[in-house]
């Protein structure tokens, strides 16, 4: 049998499989950041389809971060009931689950319907053509309070009975903001130089290491260049991979930081029907498998299993992260490990992006259609 089916660790945690499902927001949770019932379906669905790994949907550790309002909050210890349910539902299934915790930071006001709310950003960046909305500079106090409520909401993770955390450092989140040149320019210890856009992602892995113990696995989503000219570049989103590897970080999983133009300068990138336009972000990641002493993860438009199997075969990542092919297809995994090698089906078309900026609950489009076909014929 394949490498991708045997048992591998991250830290102290065993996954029976290389396969993780990508943080996904999903837009189901309750209004108030709790668990909802669908939610409890839909990861027993999916870790019953043979996943290893699931990384829960961006989970705000302040109500500063929240970006969109069905999203799932571990900002107080409220939360931990409604989280040890989905835990236990994806435990009861052989799968692990760790969870994806962010801030949004300026990102807050993009999709909200509240233009007006103000958000918050290491700097405040003056006729930016990739985004528009009401935000302001942090302040030092400010700063140093998101960090504690990462570290929080962290403690309150391992409580819940999550196997893993992973910071979400990619995206053009607050983590990205800090890191890329192009959003960061500040003249104090947060800004200038790489290692100073890196503070505040070194004290906040401090506060976390803190609070939940040197044993915990716990990862992070880097954003290794920007989406457009001018921003972060790869040499050195590829340096600072390499220096926060070395802080004691489990796993890396590479991704884009800033988004640029839709869709092609996101992580969202379309019209995947073809070997040559999946893993877009292969490169990178091979690049810094060489360079860092702890697993990668590669996400990005992987749908072929022959391709799939290549890269980890050539040791250019560890796991293989996947997102919109499980939306559409949950037991994909099971088919692959028994013998179905078939493509994904995923068409990468984001429609399911779309909707759920309106509003709607994570669901495959394409299938939705396909169904209300079947049924008028």
């Amino acid at each position: 049998m394949s490498t991708l089916f045997e048992p591998v660790k991250i830290g102290t945690m065993e996954i029976k499989n290389r396969f993780v499902r990508s943080a996904t927001y999903d837009g189901s949770a309750e209004r108030s950041g709790h668990v909802s019932e669908r939610q409890l379906q839909m990861f027993d669905t999916l870790a019953h389809g043979g996943v290893g790994l699931i990384v829960t949907g961006i989970t705000y550790v302040d109500p500063s971060g929240q970006n969109l309002p069905f999203q799932n909050s571990m900002a107080n210890d409220e939360y931990i009931l409604g989280f040890k349910k989905l835990n236990d539902t994806v435990h009861n299934q052989g799968a692990k689950i760790a969870i994806q915790l962010f801030n949004a930071g300026r990102e807050r006001v993009r999709f909200l319907k509240d233009k007006t709310e103000e958000a918050i950003a290491p700097s405040f960046i003056k006729d930016d053509p990739y985004f528009s909305g009401n935000y302001r500079s942090l302040e030092e106090d400010e700063i140093r309070q998101i960090i504690e409520n990462f570290g929080d909401a962290a403690r309150r993770s391992r409580e819940a009975g999550f196997d893993a955390v992973q910071v979400h450092g990619a995206h053009g989140f607050l983590l990205s903001q800090f890191l890329s040149p192009y959003t960061n320019h500040r003249e104090d210890d947060w800004g200038g130089t790489l290692e100073n856009r890196l503070r505040f992602h070194h004290e906040l892995y401090d506060d976390i290491r803190k609070k939940v113990g040197d044993d915990y696995p716990l990862f992070i989503k880097m954003g290794v260049q920007d989406g457009f000219e001018g921003g972060l570049e790869f040499g050195e989103g590829k340096t600072a991979a390499r220096i926060i590897s070395r802080w004691g970080f489990d796993a890396l999983e590479i991704s884009q930081g800033l988004r640029g133009k839709e869709f092609e300068g996101t992580e969202f990138r379309t019209n995947i029907r073809n070997k040559d336009r999946e893993a877009y972000f292969r490169e990178w990641t091979k690049v810094i498998k060489e360079d860092v002493n702890v697993p990668v993860m590669m996400v990005g438009g992987l749908r072929t299993f022959e391709l799939i199997k290549e890269v980890v075969d050539k040791k250019e990542t560890d796991f293989i992260s996947l997102c919109r092919p499980f939306i559409r297809e949950p037991g994909i995994v099971n088919d692959w490990k028994n013998g179905n090698y078939h493509k994904a089906t995923c068409i990468s078309c984001n429609k399911c992006l779309m909707a759920l900026r309106k509003g709607e609950p994570l669901y495959c489009v394409q299938e939705k259609t396909k169904g209300s076909a079947e049924q008028n014929t």
